[in-house]
């Protein structure tokens, strides 16, 4: 492949996040500075790697213990549970590396972009090392993965990620709850991730597949629009505590 070719699907894939991104960013009533903003969705690209080479100690797993192969493949809905729990609680890493300490980060509703954002710069690195696979496809088959994933695997990244934030913001309310709420808004992402991915895998090549992956992405989108009104609500209704930094 010619260096233009790789980096026109390194913009392709890159492409999607930053259209979400620039949607999402404008619920921030306070705009968050940029230098953080990239580097928070930088972050979401280099743990990517990370969660990879998780899911890949899955499957070895069930490579070393034949007996559990069925539980550890790639075609088990076992590893795509895990699959879905590993990408969330990195995706949280990356915020947490780059934005919980910063002075910066001083709104609750700044939790809830901040996870999209990371979430965007994950789902980024995944389109792109996904295009490249494609390559032998074909130009068209490459870009009708571009085009479902734009829309889908994309906003999907995005929508778990803000569910996440939704509860990191909540617990700077709750001081006393705060592990419980940032671990149950992990686990409820997962497995919103978890389904969508199921829906995929269950109607493989089948449009329903992809009917009920979208429908599942509105109704989520509709509800991830509802809690950044609640978290704007409750910034209004609520006296924000003194201190916002907090221990994670």
């Amino acid at each position: 492949m010619s260096i233009i070719g790789a980096f026109s699907l390194t913009v392709l894939g890159i492409l999607p996040s930053l259209v979400w991104l620039s949607i999402f960013i404008k619920k921030d009533i306070h705009p968050e500075p940029r230098y953080l903003v990239t580097r928070t969705f930088l972050m979401g690209i280099i743990v990517a790697p990370i969660a990879v080479g998780l899911q890949w100690i899955f499957v070895g797993l069930g490579e070393s213990f034949p007996s559990l192969s069925n539980v550890f493949s790639f075609q088990s809905t076992h590893f795509f549970l895990w699959a879905a729990f590993v990408e969330e609680i990195v995706k949280f890493l990356a915020v947490k590396f780059i934005v919980l300490n910063n002075p910066e980060f001083d709104e609750p509703i700044d939790a809830m972009i901040y996870m999209i954002t990371a979430s965007l710069g994950f789902a980024a690195i995944e389109n792109i090392l996904i295009l490249f696979r494609s390559i032998p496809e074909g130009l068209e088959g490459a870009l009708q993965l571009w085009m479902l994933r734009s829309v889908g695997a994309t906003l999907l990244h995005a929508l778990a990620g803000a569910l996440t934030g939704y509860f990191l913001a909540i617990s700077w309310f709750y001081r006393e709850h705060q592990k419980k709420l940032i671990a149950m808004g992990i686990i409820l992402a997962s497995i919103f991730h978890f389904v969508f991915n199921i829906f995929l895998f269950s109607y493989q090549n089948d449009l329903w597949g992809i009917v009920l992956s979208l429908l599942l992405l509105v109704i989520f989108a509709g509800l991830i629009q509802t809690l950044f009104h609640k978290i704007r609500n409750r910034m209004i209704s609520s006296p924000m505590p003194a201190e916002l930094k907090v221990e994670y």
